[in-house]
């Protein structure tokens, strides 16, 4: 196999620096790794050997293959060191002026025809390279830590890249046994803009007081099938990195209201309740492992205390909720209203509970509400949600009706549009309005997701599972609830929710 770049120069031997030298090893180039810190390139030339030296052990390499691996990396000793390279990449402080200076630098002593990249995660590739001789020689090259482990980098060309560069540095990470995904200059690129949605939202359900940190990551996983709740993925990531990276985005947007960072997370950074890595965030950690708040026990209700059931004609899935509601055992009222003993439930999409019952007419009272955005049976956990004037017995009915069959049912204040519905329309909204800018293909903005932030699905995948017209039905009735621009539906979303199309790969 001929290697794209056969001398590939890696400038900061951190973490990030460490792991893209060594799968450029393993691509096949020879690589020189420099840090102006000698101790620190040694220091990861050698965890990088012990991470072969493993694989081989594991009889995932054989002696020769380790040797060659060996051979291709070397420490330099000097930035001059790297006036031969093909590519430079660097992956140094996340400075601009920082930057620019080594850029400048490396300009001086490498031929007209290398690729310099940055690893940057939030500045701009053209006000990075604008200060360059040759800015078409210049582009974003964007790995996700650890990065032997995590297949997805992004290509992002400035406004002055050459297009043969980014495919050059495509063909090169297909080398690399990665997926390259091209993303135009803007703000947070694909994963970090796409992950706006997620983490945000979340801290606004909490800021709100609709339910706790615990139960948040408890509904996304079992509802929507995360396997890390916001919380716990903040917690992961730590919130010196994500805060301000939430702040960027919002900055470099000019304050668009659905990017705005929340004051949740600005204090507790300033309180140094980071994560992991600092023993406590929004959960303990002992020895790495998170003290987990315990669910409350669901009460007991016995079969002459449990109220008739009544469900609202207007209610989403309403078909599926009786078959649900029989399968139960309750007792399933089928007139055209209430009686004044029943437990009234409605499903609806984005409004809250109370605007609902105070619609329809039925007495809040006795009104308690059920998250049907996804099919029952999709899911492992169900989430009621009462209103501020519903009875204590009749929530407590609710609850002990849904978990009869022992699926694990969670209550939350009332709040337009539940846990799942507002965060995953504000997810499938973000990625809808990415296409709209023409940021990214649809197709590359499902892989960077999946690959890059792990969800269960792209967010148009999610779109079309659950239906375009059911999101933007929730978006618009949460706009409706909050009079909130945070809420306003991408008008790409919008075309095609009002038709009925897939959102998948649906260009324009």
């Amino acid at each position: 196999m001929n290697v794209i770049f056969p001398l590939t120069g890696i400038v900061g031997a951190g973490a990030m620096g460490r792991g893209i030298a060594q799968i450029a090893a393993q691509a096949g180039s020879r690589v020189l790794l420099f840090d102006t810190q000698a101790q620190a390139c040694e220091a990861a030339r050698a965890a990088i050997v012990a991470q072969w030296t493993k694989l081989q052990e594991k009889g995932r390499l054989d002696s020769d293959a380790l040797d060659r691996l060996q051979q291709r990396l070397h420490c330099a000793s000097s930035l001059d060191d790297l006036a031969g390279c093909d590519l430079i990449v660097e992956a140094i402080v996340e400075r601009m002026d920082v930057k620019v200076a080594l850029f400048t630098q490396l300009e001086q002593r490498v031929s007209e025809r290398a690729v310099i990249a940055t690893n940057t995660s939030s500045l701009s590739v053209t006000a990075l390279g604008a200060q360059l001789r040759r800015p078409q020689r210049f582009a974003g090259y964007h790995f996700f830590n650890p990065v032997p482990l995590m297949k997805v980098v992004e290509v992002i060309a400035g406004l002055r890249t050459d297009p043969t560069v980014c495919e050059s540095l495509a063909a090169y990470a297909h080398q690399m046994g990665h997926s390259p995904v091209q993303a135009r200059d803007t703000p947070g690129f694909i994963v970090n803009h796409a992950g706006r949605g997620y983490g945000t939202e979340a801290l606004r359900l909490v800021g709100e007081g609709v339910t706790d940190f615990a139960t948040v990551d408890r509904i996304l996983k079992d509802q929507v099938g995360f396997r890390l709740g916001p919380f716990e993925l903040m917690d992961l990531t730590a919130l010196d990195v994500s805060h301000p990276v939430m702040e960027s985005v919002y900055h470099q947007y000019y304050e668009e209201p659905r990017y705005r960072p929340s004051v949740i997370t600005a204090q507790r950074l300033a309180g140094g309740l980071l994560g992991r890595k600092s023993g406590e965030g929004f959960y303990r950690y002992s020895q790495g492992v998170a003290d987990t708040p315990p669910e409350a026990d669901a009460p007991v209700v016995s079969d002459g205390d449990m109220p008739p059931v009544w469900v609202s004609p207007r209610s989403t899935r309403r078909a599926e909720l009786l078959q649900l509601l029989k399968q139960i055992g309750a007792r399933i009222e089928t007139g055209a209203s209430p009686s004044a003993q029943a437990l009234t439930l409605v499903a609806p999409l984005g409004f809250d509970v109370t605007t609902v019952a105070v619609v329809d007419r039925l007495d809040p009272a006795r009104t308690v509400g059920i998250d049907l955005l996804i099919e029952d049976a999709r899911t492992r956990r169900r989430v009621l949600a009462t209103n501020p004037a519903t009875r204590p017995d009749m929530r407590r009915a609710a609850h002990a009706l849904m978990t009869r069959d022992g699926k694990p049912v969670s209550v939350i204040r009332d709040s337009g549009g539940f846990v799942t519905q507002r965060v995953v329309a504000t997810i499938v909204n973000i990625a809808s309005d990415m296409c709209q800018q023409g940021i990214c293909s649809p197709a590359d903005l499902e892989t960077a997701v999946t690959l890059g932030l792990g969800y269960p699905m792209g967010p148009l995948a999610m779109g079309n599972l659950w239906g375009p017209a059911n999101i933007l039905e929730v978006l618009f009735n949460m706009q409706t609830v909050y009079g909130d621009p945070r809420y306003r539906p991408s008008p790409w979303l919008r075309r095609r929710g009002a038709i009925g199309l897939s959102l998948l790969h649906q260009e324009e």
